[in-house]
C-alpha cells in the first residue's frame, strides 16, 4: 500500500468517538463526494469512491452516528471500464431527515452534490480535526516522503477549498492553492507543515515515518555539504599548491634559488621537497620556524618574483 493509503487507514482506524466529531468528518466527506437526491419520501446520501477504506468509513460514521443502515454495493468506473467502485447509500424518511438536520442542510435548499459545511458543525477544535480528516479521506492524498513532500487535497470550487484553508489556518497550518483541470488545489510541501497536518488529523505513526526520513534527509544533506565543502577546500589548496611549485620552478630554470634572499629561498625548497604539506605545517618545518601567515605571505613574494621574470623573459 502507498504511504497515502497507509495515512488514511491510520486516520479511520484511530478516528474519534464522539457523535459530534463523526458527524463532522461525515459533513467533510459528504461535501466533498457525496450526492444528495430525494424523492417525495425518502432522502439518499450516496457515496461513490474506489477507495474501499473511504467506503468503510462513510458506513461506520453513518451507522454510528444516526443508527442507519446504509447499502453498499459495486460498480465499474466507467473510465476505461477498469476500477471498482463501491456505492455505499444511506436513505432516510423526509419526514424525519436526522442525517439532513445533523449537516445543518434544509430540504428547501437541499444540494444535489457539493456544499459548504455549516460554520456551527466546527465550532470545537475536536471538530475541525474530523472535518479536516474526513475531507483528506475524500480527495486528498499525501507523496511517498522519500520522493518527496507534497500534501495535496482537490476541491470542486473556490469556497470549499477557502473552508478546507481556514480549518488549516486554525492549527497554524498555512496551505496555498492552485487551480489544475478546473479544479482547485490546496497544497502543502513544506516538510514541517505536513508534519502539523498528519498531527491535527492524528495520524502519528505516518507523522512518526515522515518526521525520521525528514532526519535522515537533514543528515545526509548536512554531510553532502560537508563533504562538498571540504573538497572544493582541498581542490582550491591543491591549485594553490600547484601554482606555488610553478612559480618556485620558473625561478629556479631562469635565475636559480640561490638569487633569492635566504627566508624566501629556504621556504621555496622546502615547498619544493614537500609539494603536498599544508603551509601550517610548512611553517614549523623551518629554521627558525613561521607561521601559516608567514609562509603564504613568503609563497606570495615567491609569486611576484616568478611574475617579474615572466613579464622581462625570464631575466
Amino acid at each position: 500500500m502507498s504511504f497515502s493509503g497507509n495515512v488514511k487507514e491510520e486516520l479511520v482506524r484511530n478516528a474519534g468517538k464522539a457523535r459530534h466529531c463523526q458527524i463532522a468528518e461525515l459533513a467533510g466527506i459528504v461535501s466533498c463526494i457525496g450526492k444528495i437526491t430525494y424523492t417525495e419520501e425518502q432522502i439518499h446520501f450516496r457515496v461513490e469512491t474506489e477507495n474501499v477504506i473511504l467506503a468503510k468509513r462513510y458506513y461506520e460514521l453513518v451507522k454510528g452516528a444516526f443508527s442507519v443502515q446504509p447499502t453498499i454495493a459495486t460498480k465499474r468506473s466507467s473510465y476505461l471500464n477498469k476500477n471498482r467502485l463501491y456505492v455505499v447509500d444511506a436513505v432516510e424518511a423526509r419526514r424525519e431527515p436526522m442525517m439532513l438536520m445533523a449537516l445543518k442542510l434544509s430540504q428547501e435548499e437541499m444540494p444535489h452534490r457539493g456544499f459548504l459545511v455549516n460554520g456551527l458543525l466546527l465550532q470545537k477544535s475536536c471538530c475541525k480535526r474530523a472535518f479536516i480528516r474526513g475531507v483528506f479521506l475524500s480527495v486528498g492524498s499525501i507523496t511517498d516522503p522519500e520522493k518527496g513532500y507534497h500534501f495535496e487535497v482537490v476541491f470542486r470550487n473556490e469556497e470549499s477549498a477557502k473552508q478546507f484553508m481556514e480549518q488549516l489556518a486554525f492549527f497554524g497550518i498555512e496551505a496555498k492553492t492552485t487551480e489544475r483541470k478546473g479544479s482547485i488545489v490546496v497544497y502543502i510541501k513544506e516538510g514541517a507543515q505536513i508534519v502539523d497536518a498528519l498531527n491535527v488529523m492524528e495520524a502519528h505513526s505516518a507523522l512518526m515515518e515522515l518526521e525520521n526520513v525528514r532526519i535522515l534527509k537533514e543528515v545526509r544533506n548536512s554531510v553532502n555539504r560537508k563533504v562538498n565543502c571540504e573538497t572544493a577546500n582541498i581542490n582550491k589548496t591543491v591549485l594553490a599548491a600547484v601554482k606555488q611549485i610553478e612559480d618556485i620552478e620558473y625561478i629556479r630554470d631562469h635565475s636559480g634559488l640561490d638569487s633569492l634572499p635566504p627566508a624566501l629561498e629556504a621556504v621555496a625548497r622546502m615547498r619544493l621537497q614537500y609539494p603536498e604539506v599544508p603551509l601550517k605545517e610548512l611553517g614549523s618545518m623551518l629554521n627558525p620556524p613561521v607561521g601559516k601567515s608567514g609562509v603564504n605571505h613568503r609563497l606570495r613574494k615567491l609569486s611576484e618574483i616568478a611574475g617579474e621574470l615572466k613579464e622581462h623573459g625570464g631575466k
